[in-house]
């Protein structure tokens, strides 16, 4: 088990470069199989999470208006998904919730988008270091060791999402709190107790 922590944090270490949060990112193999090894959803929920990311994402990118003037992530988890981002109005905003919302097998969407500009990369890079820093407080943490728990972080904003009992959200909460340049926690947990 020592082994597999030191491997997840030297890949996560080595991701954290290239993570954006607006990149979807897909690592490879080995990694893969270890997330699923320790994720509490089945493979087949865990593919149609990757499938609901990569539809949402065209339906996303083949909006010209929302491809030239929105910044747009999404997250899927169980099939509850995260929209996060900013789009300069509230139309905007609404279209791409509607995009989300229309693609199969999407269950519940979270509307988390800010009427803004969008974010600058310097910012974007803030957002993937404080995502990198609780994710790594979470391997290190024993009791919450072999749970996924999804981070994204919008504007210092930390959202969690995952399969856990409510001593595990709060556990998970409150190392999240505690993480330096996190402005706030929201939970989107599922809970299993």
């Amino acid at each position: 088990m020592k082994h597999f922590k030191l491997l997840y944090l030297l890949m996560l270490l080595c991701l954290m470069p290239s993570l954006s949060g607006c990149a979807l990112v897909a690592v490879g193999g080995a990694a893969t199989a270890a997330a699923v090894a320790i994720d509490r959803r089945t493979p087949g929920t865990q593919l149609e999470d990757q499938t609901i990311e990569v539809k949402a994402g065209q339906a996303l990118n083949g909006d010209k208006e929302l491809n030239d003037q929105a910044h747009l992530n999404v997250t899927s988890y169980n099939t509850v998904v995260l929209l996060t981002g900013e789009t300069p109005t509230d139309a905007m905003r609404q279209k791409a919730l509607e995009l989300v919302k229309s693609v199969e097998k999407v269950t519940h969407v979270y509307n988390e988008i800010t009427i803004a500009a969008p974010s600058s990369l310097v910012a974007r890079s803030s957002d993937s270091y404080i995502t990198t820093k609780v994710k790594t407080k979470f391997f290190a943490n024993k009791q919450l060791t072999g749970i996924e728990i999804k981070v994204v972080t919008e504007k210092g904003v930390v959202y969690l999402m995952g399969l856990v009992t409510h001593a595990e959200a709060e556990i998970a909460t409150d190392i999240a709190r505690q993480t330096g340049g996190v402005q706030k926690v929201v939970k989107l947990f599922q809970y299993t107790d």
